[in-house]
């Protein structure tokens, strides 16, 4: 039997959320002791076209 996967596997974020303002959020000190948290990293392109 095979199954047919989402060829979109990409991160989503649930519809209504601000997204820079979640990824933004810093943990609260709580959350970081419990391990709940997640880090992000942000990948800014330089589009400056040097010619």
């Amino acid at each position: 039997m095979m199954i047919k996967r989402d060829k979109k596997n990409s991160p989503t974020i649930a519809p209504g959320m601000d997204d820079q303002e979640e990824l933004n959020q810093e943990a609260s000190q709580e959350e970081i002791d419990k391990g709940d948290y997640t880090s992000v990293t942000t990948l800014s392109l330089d589009e400056n076209d040097p010619s």
